[in-house]
């Protein structure tokens, strides 16, 4: 079953930590639930959606940074109320904000991850795990390395309490009481756990880990041992696993399997037969997802996968249709809602404007009083150096909850800085003395806003909405022919053949066109040009050309003519491995690479007829 799920934004927070964003039970299978999260601020916000519009149902006053929330409750009854840890304490409140708990643990270290059954409070510090039961210290463990995450199997399954440690040095650590019960070795350091399912399976002995480097793995924690259900492999060398989920989105009874990266990618798996998940959906946000869940939040009746990033937005993938069909009733109250959304939105930037520039004014004012002094903000640094194993490179991650201007670079030891497809930032080196130990000078300059440069064309002239809008459905395919309702419209589109982007807006007597390729402004200037003519109308042309796409567009170019490059010279060896071949009779002597050629003789010969097809494209379009 195809999954098509759209992008909805909510509301921003500040800077949230790993599990620290929940959905509250609901009785309905597709009713509306709230969302609680809480943030380094201090401050747990609860609200619900009404009309598309975020409306709180409470939030606290600001204080400590809120590590990790919870759900919890009796057993076997909804899961609805709320935990979090501040500093040492855990805090709860009920679903409608009332403050029931405040207990100080006898922990010295911040608490950093947290698991609530029942009565009972699973707590980690860096290395101390504690249990509580109503309050009152049961058990206590110290582990030999750093505890990202724990969990406990169902009571109601197992019979009894058997907590789970997420261990830095690639182990989990099964507990009975005080005492370490055994150890189960995973193939990376396991950041996140949950149960499989949402409730450990049919005995509750199924755990689903995700780990630093990437992978996903299920294994059964039994009595005496553990056994290894299933793993996946992080080829296509993605981030980290933040959070994970279960909840089914398809709707067809059989739960998929959500997973948030510290790179920004949404997964979703789903099983076959209750085999190894199948990856069935990937969406890519522009920051680090810390928590993950699947429910109804926008709008009743339509699942969606509920995300909340390290900068603190909370946004949705939802089910709902962003098209559907309408009647004329309809369609004006649809119409009547989007724009008080628009003037919503105008307001606020409004507001935002005038405090940027109260703001602006009082610095400086300050700055030019004998007294000023100028200080460099506090941010919150989300920074991650792991190793990569198939080229023994190190990865450098830095996350921000503001705009990241440059990133400079210092080492007292020889380093070789390796560029990566992700890397939109311009880097450049310093000189530096290495007789004095100073290896390494460099400064990574992040581009303003975007990771894509972009050239720019506006059009202006006394032309309508309607010639407008015939022109680019003349250029551009798929648009369609009737004019669009109001009284501008954007159109999106991607160049299937270098993945380059073009934005298109445009209104009565003005037109404005965006792409990171300047072939396609070059193209668009042309055609809207001549058709502009054909009618007789003047046009007054603008443009705004970013030197930086041109290099960007090659390295685009680069990879495929490199590809038509190194299939000509394969195929001039298929008929001397050929002839080989029919001498020797066995070719088992020759290198893997030769012997795939061979193997793959009538496929390389079948595109190579297209590669003067391709080669004048990439010149002709790309080049000139």
């Amino acid at each position: 079953m195809e999954l098509n799920l759209n992008r909805v934004d909510y509301l921003q927070v500040g800077v949230t930590s790993q599990k620290t964003m929940r959905l509250l039970p609901t009785s309905g299978r597709r009713a509306i639930q709230k969302v609680v999260i809480a943030d380094h601020d201090g401050v747990v916000t609860c609200f619900g959606i009404k009309k598309g519009e975020a409306v709180p149902v409470f939030k606290t006053l600001p204080g400590h940074k809120v590590s990790r929330l919870e759900l919890g409750g009796a057993i076997g009854t909804p899961q609805e109320k709320i935990f979090i840890s501040v500093g040492s304490e855990v805090r709860g409140f009920t679903k409608k904000g009332k403050q029931f708990l405040s207990f100080e643990t006898n922990l010295t270290e911040i608490i950093r991850a947290m698991y609530v059954s029942g009565a009972d409070l699973f707590l980690c510090a860096n290395y101390i795990y504690n249990h509580y039961c109503d309050c009152k210290d049961q058990d206590y463990y110290l582990s030999s390395d750093k505890i990202n995450d724990i969990i406990c199997l169902p009571v109601e399954k197992i019979g009894h309490i058997t907590p789970i440690l997420a261990c830095q040095d690639r182990v989990l650590r099964v507990l009975k009481g005080s005492d370490l019960s055994y150890e189960v070795e995973v193939p990376g350091a396991p950041k996140v756990l949950t149960l499989h399912n949402g409730n450990g399976g049919d005995m509750g002995e199924d755990l689903l880990y995700g780990t630093c480097d990437g992978k996903l793995g299920l294994v059964q924690i039994t009595k005496s041992s553990p056994l290894h259900r299933w793993e996946i492999s992080n080829e296509k060398k993605r981030g980290g696993v933040l959070c994970v989920d279960y909840y089914d989105i398809l709707g067809d009874g059989v739960k998929e399997l959500l997973v948030g990266r510290d790179d920004g990618i949404v997964e979703i798996y789903g099983f076959n037969d209750n085999s190894e998940p199948v990856l069935r959906f990937e969406h890519t946000l522009a920051e680090s997802i810390t928590s993950i869940q699947g429910g109804c939040v926008g709008k009743e009746g339509y699942d969606e996968v509920l995300t909340a990033t390290y900068t603190g937005w909370v946004m949705g993938l939802t089910t709902e249709p962003v098209q559907r069909e309408v009647g004329p009733s309809d369609d004006l109250k649809l119409n009547q809602e989007m724009q008080n959304k628009v003037m919503n939105i105008r307001v606020e930037l409004e507001q935002l404007q005038m405090k940027v520039l109260q703001e602006r004014e009082k610095y400086q004012q300050s700055a030019q009083s004998s007294g000023a002094v100028s200080a460099v903000p506090i941010f919150s640094v989300n920074d991650k150096f792991t190793l990569n194993r198939d080229d023994a490179s190190y990865s450098l991650t830095m996350e921000v909850q503001t705009a990241i201007d440059n990133v400079l670079l210092q080492s007292d030891v020889p380093i070789d800085l390796l560029d990566v497809d992700k890397n939109s930032a311009v880097v450049s080196f310093s000189g530096c003395d290495a007789e004095n130990g100073n290896f390494l000078l460099a400064t990574y300059r992040c581009q303003a806003n975007t990771t894509r440069p972009v050239n720019t064309l506006i059009l202006t002239g006394q032309f309508s909405f309607a010639e407008v809008h015939s022109w680019v459905v003349f250029c551009l395919p798929e648009v369609p022919d009737k004019v669009p309702v109001g009284d501008n419209v954007t159109f999106y589109f991607q160049n299937t053949f270098l993945d380059t982007q073009l934005e298109c807006t445009y209104k009565k007597g003005e037109g404005t066109f965006k792409s990171d390729n300047i072939s396609t402004i070059s193209i668009l200037k042309d055609i809207l040009t001549k058709e502009a003519t054909k009618r007789k109308i003047n046009l007054n042309i603008s443009y705004d050309v970013n030197e930086e796409s041109i290099n960007y567009t090659l390295k685009l170019i680069h990879p495929k003519l490199e590809h038509q490059l190194l299939l000509a010279k394969k195929v001039q060896l298929i008929d001397a491995l050929k002839e080989l071949q029919l001498y020797e009779g066995n070719v088992d002597f020759l290198i893997p690479e030769y012997r795939c050629i061979l193997e793959e003789a009538d496929n390389l010969l079948e595109e190579y007829k297209k590669q003067p097809a391709h080669l004048e494209r990439l010149y002709g379009k790309y080049c000139n």
